[in-house]
């Protein structure tokens, strides 16, 4: 394509555009005419970026972007490709697309765009329900990620996200927590919608209840995104019920159990909500107490958990065996000896409790000192 017939089309596209991006569309000549590359590629992204030229973002990347594809940062043009493909009609046209640009950034020295454009695709074969062909793109892109030595945050937030829509997709709960958990780690929070946060925060929170390997909610309960919960108060009592299980508190844990059987995923893994606040109650029962009083009979655990006595020992070993306590259990004596608890996340009550645990250690100690210096006056003056 020569230099008039990019003017024209660059004429027609201005003519096209709403009024208030015609003056970027009139610079893109300029800068193109003095092979401004990076400043063309600044601009046309933030034309891209703007909702009005939704229209016409296939055929700038088509007819323009292309002709200088290869002298301008690959990562840039993997991220102008992904928001001309919104533009696709079909998820077919889509991945036909972003098939090209795979094609396209496949050389040694922009890997990382490969990447990029790899996870794309996965993406739009998870739209396309072809979970193994998103699984097979995303393994390859996990590989060559592993390679580098660093490579942009916008490269892992892909990775992870689409990596967590995969989990979801498969259901399977506790790796989308945390690849779901990883993506938010890589983007500014603030920068997403008010409803995606929300979608995410409600996401996260029931497949942090329900996965089987997701014991300790810590990670989730500090972050910002949970607040958006308690924005809406359709939404306050899943906040409610992810600190009532911190906290092991089966009262409060009953007391949203209307909640829990009017939803139908929790409903579905109601049993396996109870054994989880069971061992929440008796992680919480052994944090309550200090090091040296952690030697619990069954008897003191059913009390406290609410658990029946010919179940006690059952639910010791399960804790034990995940790696929530440590320590040891004398079946004859029926007593469990804990030796170690899982940290977690505290709340105001919690840290009340602890702080009193504290001055209650303070207090003995000087007892101790006051007692020694009393019982070893004689040996002190020789």
């Amino acid at each position: 394509m020569n230099v008039d017939t990019i003017s024209d089309f660059l004429a027609d596209q201005r003519d096209a555009a709403p009024e208030e991006l015609q003056p970027l569309v009139l610079e893109f000549e300029t800068l193109w005419e003095r092979k401004l590359w990076h400043q063309l590629t600044n601009q046309l992204i933030e034309f891209f970026k703007h909702p009005g030229s939704a229209p016409q973002r296939l055929d700038f990347y088509n007819v323009f972007v292309l002709k200088f594809a290869d002298k301008i940062n690959q990562l840039k043009l993997v991220d102008l490709a992904l928001t001309a493909a919104t533009q696709c009609k079909t998820n077919e046209e889509r991945l036909s697309f972003m098939q090209a640009v795979v094609k396209k950034v496949d050389k040694e020295d922009s890997q990382d765009a490969l990447v990029f454009a790899t996870i794309a695709v996965a993406r739009v074969k998870l739209d396309l329900a072809d979970l193994d062909g998103a699984r097979k793109d995303l393994d390859h892109a996990e590989r060559v990620l592993e390679s580098f030595d660093s490579v942009e945050t916008i490269v892992h937030a892909a990775f992870y996200g689409a990596n967590a829509e995969y989990y979801q997709a498969k259901a399977d709960f506790g790796s989308y927590y945390r690849n779901a958990l990883l993506y938010l780690a890589c983007i500014d929070v603030k920068a997403i919608s008010p409803a995606e946060r929300r979608s995410r925060a409600y996401d996260l929170s029931l497949a942090a209840l329900v996965s089987t390997s997701t014991h300790n909610f810590g990670e989730l309960l500090l972050h910002p995104i949970l607040d958006t919960l308690s924005e809406n108060p359709e939404d306050k009592w899943l906040r409610d019920l992810l600190f009532a299980f911190n906290r092991g508190d089966l009262t409060a844990y009953d007391q949203l159990g209307g909640h829990i059987k009017a939803h139908p995923l929790l409903a579905a893994h109601s049993r396996q909500l109870r054994e989880k606040i069971y061992l929440a109650a008796l992680t919480e029962a052994v944090f309550r107490r200090p090091p040296h009083d952690r030697a619990m009979t069954f008897d003191t655990i059913a009390a406290e958990t609410k658990v029946r006595p010919e179940e006690i020992e059952h639910l010791i070993m399960k804790a034990l065996s995940l790696g929530l306590l440590r320590g040891t259990i004398d079946q004859v004596d029926e007593v469990a000896h804990i030796n170690w608890v899982q940290p977690k996340v505290l709340d105001m009550t919690q840290i009340e409790n602890m702080r009193q645990r504290l001055k209650d250690w303070d207090s003995s100690v000087n007892q101790l000192g006051n007692w020694i210096e009393n019982a070893g006056q004689d040996v002190w003056a020789a």
